[in-house]
């Protein structure tokens, strides 16, 4: 489950990015990818879409929110997380 989680976000990614998901590596920031902040905003709400889950995301102030997007990998990390509270 947790590699169809990370290929669904990486694709996701790598969408919003124009790129490959090939191209999308765990270390890098949505800023490496050329995501500016609105692309940030689709790709939460693409996440949210996908796994029908809702991300603790602050899109005001993205410092500010529990959900860390510090990398592709992080975020990976966080979405699992999410998915199972959800499935509790």
């Amino acid at each position: 489950m947790a590699q169809d989680i990370e290929a669904r976000i990486i694709g996701i990614i790598a969408e919003q990015a124009v790129l490959e998901p090939g191209d999308v590596s765990g270390d890098q920031t949505l800023e490496d990818l050329g995501i500016d902040s609105l692309g940030l905003v689709e790709v939460i709400f693409a996440i949210e879409e996908a796994f029908d889950i809702s991300v603790p995301f602050n899109a005001n102030d993205p410092t500010e929110s529990e959900f860390d997007i510090s990398s592709v990998r992080a975020i990976i990390d966080a979405v699992t997380g999410l998915v199972a509270e959800q499935k509790g």
